[in-house]
């Protein structure tokens, strides 16, 4: 009996402390039985079954055997995860993806998990990914990722709700905006997305208009920094005839004729031969509006020149290797000319806390409702929590693993080595010598034109 009542102390002491570690020891086990035993149960009490066929129904009826049940959704499979539970469910003839998505409250109260989601894995299969316990309050990023998540310009950056892991692939979106109020958590997904840029083969550029206090204290690892918008400007040309430059070499090496294999045929940095293959540019803004806005008619200037620079990086920049992170508290129309044609070709959609509806809506407008809503309801106390929108039209909330500035400087440090000189921005390479001498920097070949 003693021993009865420790077991069951300890569970409660980890339930409250440590809600990992019991849902490893204690919760997975308990949560696998109750979803088995009530599964038929909880599907006919969230109208998740449909009538039985007409066939079935037509021979009972000659039989005189009593009414057919309803039929059930199959379950395909249960997966533990070290969060929760991954249901497999095949769907009835009849049935959607929205009839699941729609009863996922109904699902979490039925089955007395903390947070389930849905989703159409193929046609007529949909997973149910449940959750026990609040994965966003105390963000632990898995120490072992999934197959294939490692790779250049692919990096962890926050936790889903779901307990997935959510990445910023910059190869399958380049350019992407973040939005959020002041202390939303903007500054902590941008140290999180820096750090672990700083140990890949990338060039780091940055244009922060605060002077410079977000992104000075990393330049050890950035190729270019720009911190007033004068500077900002001159360094967003520089990119675009960096850009002009890579395209050049891009259009010299297709060579294209009928003995050319298919392979072979490039469009981009990446079909390009290791020698000739340009190191890929991640630009950084931390404010946007620093760099739309203006008092007077020079300013005027300086801001066409940002911008239109900004939309071309933003239009042909994918092709050459160049990729933007935008940060900002606010993207709309009201910054003035160009704001609207850049935003339309960001792809990716991030919205920390924000204080009105219409900052949301200039994120999520054309992606979903659902997600304008969600931005607004993200608690005050969580800086870095975020709804993430997908072109898709699909939308999750994440939280960024909590990063120090004193975590991302020590990274960017360590990886002072890896940062290139690139000849078009050697004017803007920060000046680092206060902090004792840098590694040699691995100068890259200028591209060559035609």
């Amino acid at each position: 009996m003693l021993a009865v009542v420790l077991v069951v102390a300890g569970a409660g002491v980890l339930r409250w402390r440590c809600p990992a570690w019991f849902w490893m020891t204690f919760g997975v086990l308990y949560a696998a039985v109750r979803v088995r035993v009530r599964y038929a149960s909880v599907m006919d009490a969230c109208d998740l079954t449909v009538a039985a066929s007409r066939f079935r129904l037509t021979v009972a009826r000659w039989l005189g055997w009593s009414v057919p049940r309803q039929r059930l959704p199959r379950l395909l499979w249960i997966k533990p995860t070290r969060t929760g539970l991954r249901l497999g469910v095949r769907m009835c003839p009849g049935q959607d993806a929205f009839d699941f998505s729609a009863a996922t409250d109904r699902l979490r109260h039925a089955f007395g998990m903390y947070q389930v989601t849905s989703r159409e894995t193929k046609s007529g299969t949909v997973e149910i990914a449940m959750t026990g316990y609040d994965v966003l309050k105390r963000v632990q990023m898995p120490v072992r990722r999934e197959r294939g998540a490692r790779g250049v310009l692919r990096v962890a950056v926050a936790l889903c709700e779901d307990g997935s892991v959510h990445y910023r692939d910059y190869r399958q979106v380049p350019h992407a905006i973040t939005l959020g109020a002041s202390g939303s958590g903007k500054s902590v997904t941008q140290r999180r997305v820096i750090k672990e840029l700083a140990a890949q083969r990338v060039a780091l550029v940055g244009v922060d208009c605060k002077n410079g206090v977000e992104l000075a204290p990393l330049a050890r690892r950035f190729s270019a920094l720009a911190d007033d918008a004068d500077a900002a400007a001159d360094l967003l040309e520089a990119l675009v005839v960096r850009m002009e430059a890579i395209y050049q070499v891009i259009r010299r090496e297709q060579r294209v004729s009928a003995d050319v294999p298919d392979a072979e045929i490039t469009a981009d940095i990446w079909g390009l031969p290791e020698h000739l293959r340009p190191v890929p540019v991640v630009l950084t803004i931390d404010e946007i509006a620093e760099l739309a806005l203006y008092t007077t008619a020079a300013e005027k200037k300086r801001r066409e020149r940002s911008v239109v620079a900004l939309v071309r990086l933003a239009q042909l920049g994918r092709a050459a290797g160049i990729f933007l992170d935008i940060y900002g508290q606010r993207f709309g129309s009201e910054l003035g000319d160009g704001i609207t044609m850049l935003r339309a070709q960001l792809t990716g959609r991030m919205s920390h806390r924000v204080n009105d509806e219409s900052s949301s809506k200039m994120a999520f407008g054309d992606i979903s409702p659902h997600a304008v809503f969600a931005a607004t309801q993200i608690r005050n106390d969580r800086p870095g929590m975020a709804v993430v929108g997908y072109s898709s039209g699909e939308w999750t909330r994440i939280r960024a693993a909590n990063t120090s500035l004193r975590e991302a400087v020590t990274a960017c440090n360590k990886h002072a080595d890896l940062t290139p000189v690139l000849p078009e921005l050697a004017r803007f390479r920060p000046d680092v010598d206060a902090g004792g001498p840098v590694a040699a920097a691995a100068v890259e070949s200028a591209p060559a034109p035609v």
